[in-house]
């Protein structure tokens, strides 16, 4: 993947500005299901590719039913989730498949290296993002690419964790997405 920072939207006014950007792909985090069509419409007319987290769209329940709903209606780039049912299916309908871990302590850790080895995603959102020795660990450990997301603050927090090798980062900062521009 080219795009180093993949914005990413919590509302609608967010989103508006991730349209206007130069960014091809975007994630969507926390909307009601009454919005996927709206997103979706947007996102298609302005040539953008969207990545949604199924966890985190309310009236809409994150299992594989709920996954194969949004493939077929909505067709997106790619699907987050923290659960094992939803990456299977997005990888059964050929959707990047974007598997997310919390790096809590390291009894969450070796739970998440089971359920990567299980789930075999085509990413791993790992958060927080600014901790790159982790970062490098999971890469290292796992061979998947990875997206660091959560707390990363600052450009200095972006290259940390693109050296540590995160292949990108998710963030809902302006600022970020501003200072990277599409690189």
């Amino acid at each position: 993947m080219d795009q180093k920072i993949l914005p990413a939207s919590t509302n609608m006014k967010e989103f508006e500005r991730f349209l206007k950007s130069s960014y091809e792909i975007g994630v969507f985090l926390d909307m009601h299901i009454s919005q996927l069509k709206n997103v979706y419409m947007l996102a298609k007319e302005h040539g953008k590719k969207m990545i949604y987290h199924v966890d985190l769209i309310h009236g809409l329940k994150n299992d594989e039913y709920g996954t194969e709903y949004i493939c077929q209606e909505y067709k997106p780039y790619g699907l987050i989730s923290t659960k094992s049912s939803v990456i299977l299916k997005a990888k059964q309908k050929r959707v990047i498949a974007v598997q997310r871990i919390f790096l809590i302590d390291s009894h969450a850790l070796e739970k998440s290296y089971q359920l990567i080895e299980k789930t075999q995603p085509d990413f791993i959102e790992v958060l927080p993002g600014a901790m790159p020795p982790l970062i490098k660990e999971v890469k290292d450990r796992v061979k998947v690419p990875i997206f660091a997301g959560g707390l990363i603050r600052t450009p200095e927090d972006v290259r940390n964790a693109l050296d540590a090798g995160a292949t990108a980062i998710t963030t809902s900062s302006r600022e970020l997405w501003e200072a990277f521009g599409n690189k």
